[in-house]
């Protein structure tokens, strides 16, 4: 068995290539042979073209006032049968990060704050390979996006990828628009675009997902930012239903499943999932519908008392009843109270992850953020 690797390596290529990422790390153990061929670039980018579902979902907390930053990372995997809880995934950096965005597999960061000099981080949490990169004129506030496809962005040993830092500033005639800043790893610098979107929104919950070359942001208001990522444009999307729709203040998220951008939304009308078959019309099908009895019902051992809940919530600054943190591949990761809840939505079937504290703190103000395995190469990015 020890020799498998190195007696006929295209039959162990071909065979471990195609099993899920998941497997990796301890097939590596096998012997030598099987673990130098894991870890060679060419099975690495030939293993990570695959499109991975979900494998869990990264949550760090944060203070609504002051400068300072929560430490905590907290990893979930999904698909287990009872919830278990990782917060050293990311002891391999260098220093605490506080996290920004992932995409296929990579994970962006920055330093916690307050720090003199502080790093941005775009990391593999799998195979622990990290880079570091400049950031000027850093701002804790500052909004990134990780723009890396699997299936295009894997030539030869190296991997590429962009990080775009979208900012909000007000032109000479007081008009509010976004700016897009881009850094590329092929060039190994920043640029700016000359795109420029005008839109009088503010970005909600801060995170960008990349969905067929297209990074989404969801706004507070009744449109969300694209930027397409090749051509540096942007436009504005409606989301399905306008605010004026609602008598109370309704909890929505973005993610991706099957390939589409995803709309989630909680409100008096229940709960609802869209996904967005036109960009230029704004045009979205409704995937799923539940009102908020039938949740109840068909849930009652950890919902109760839901459209009382719901609806009381009337102004933007009261703490929402369901909030609805992360949306990938059919899970739908949400807060309901102080506990941290995982729903499935083509099996119905909704699992008690853990409760809020057991990220370490009692805010319910929290970065989540989707992660799939990968064995992305990043040492020679």
């Amino acid at each position: 068995m020890g020799n498998v690797g190195e007696q006929n390596s295209d039959i162990p290529f071909d065979v471990l290539s195609r099993l899920p990422t998941k497997y990796m790390p301890r097939l590596k153990c096998v012997c030598k042979g099987w673990n130098r061929l894991i870890s060679d670039p060419i099975f690495m980018k030939v293993q990570s073209r695959k499109k991975e579902p979900v494998s869990g979902f990264f949550c760090q907390q944060r203070f609504r006032l002051g400068n300072e930053d929560i430490t905590t990372v907290t990893y979930i995997p999904v698909g287990k049968q009872e919830a278990k809880l990782f917060q050293t995934v990311f002891d391999f950096l260098p220093e605490h990060v506080v996290l920004l965005a992932s995409c296929n597999g990579l994970v962006c960061g920055r330093s916690c704050f307050p720090r003199i000099d502080p790093s941005l981080y775009i990391c593999n949490p799998l195979n622990h390979e990290w880079m570091r990169l400049t950031w000027d004129e850093p701002n804790r506030e500052d909004t990134f996006a990780l723009a890396f496809d699997p299936c295009r962005d894997l030539l030869g040993t190296s991997t590429k990828f962009k990080l775009i830092r979208v900012k909000q500033i007000e032109t000479e005639s007081k008009a509010l628009c976004f700016s897009f800043d881009i850094y590329s790893s092929d060039t190994k610098a920043w640029k700016k675009s000359e795109e420029i979107c005008k839109c009088n929104s503010n970005l909600y919950k801060n995170k960008g997902f990349y969905v067929e070359g297209v990074l989404h942001w969801l706004t507070d208001g009744d449109e969300m930012l694209t930027f397409g990522v090749e051509n540096e444009l942007s436009w504005l999307v409606s989301v399905p239903l306008p605010a004026i729709e609602f008598r109370s203040i309704p909890e929505a998220c973005i993610g991706d499943s099957d390939g589409r951008l995803h709309y989630v939304l909680v409100s008096q009308y229940g709960l609802q999932v869209w996904f967005l078959e036109d960009y230029f019309e704004s045009k979205w099908s409704l995937k799923l519908s539940k009102t908020l009895e039938e949740m109840e019902e068909q849930h009652m051992m950890f919902l109760y008392n839901l459209r009382e809940r719901v609806t009381q919530r009337l102004a933007v600054d009261m703490e929402a009843w369901v909030d609805l943190l992360a949306f990938k591949d059919g899970y739908l990761l949400m807060r309901v109270s102080r506990n941290i809840m995982l729903y499935n939505i083509v099996t119905n079937r909704m699992h008690l992850l853990c409760s809020l504290s057991n990220f370490g703190t009692h805010s319910t103000f929290c970065t989540v953020l989707p992660y799939s395995l990968s064995l992305v190469p990043l040492d020679q990015a």
